[in-house]
């Protein structure tokens, strides 16, 4: 049960840190939108980490709340955020 806290702790931090450096309209403060967008950027910043270290992509488990692991979400939340906005951009042509 405290795993799954602390990933919807860390997924909110790196949700509104990354909203906070990529441009765009994405809306800001603390809403369900901005924890999933964290969590799922802690798995793809989890990811690519594991992919470029190791040379596999391991899912990544809670490795606790530090500055590696916020870090990590937050680069994935911001290639999650700039994906999305590619997407919607080709969608609304």
């Amino acid at each position: 049960m405290l795993g799954i806290i602390a990933w919807v702790i860390l997924g909110a931090v790196a949700g509104i840190i990354a909203k906070l450096i990529v441009p765009g309209d994405q809306g800001g403060g603390l809403n369900i939108a901005t924890i999933i967008l964290g969590i799922v950027g802690a798995f793809v910043g989890g990811g690519l980490y594991s992919f470029i270290t190791e040379g596999t992509v391991v899912l990544p488990v809670a490795a606790g709340f530090n500055f590696p692991s916020i870090l990590t979400a937050v680069v994935g939340a911001i290639i999650v955020i700039v994906i999305w906005e590619v997407i919607r951009k080709v969608l609304n042509k």
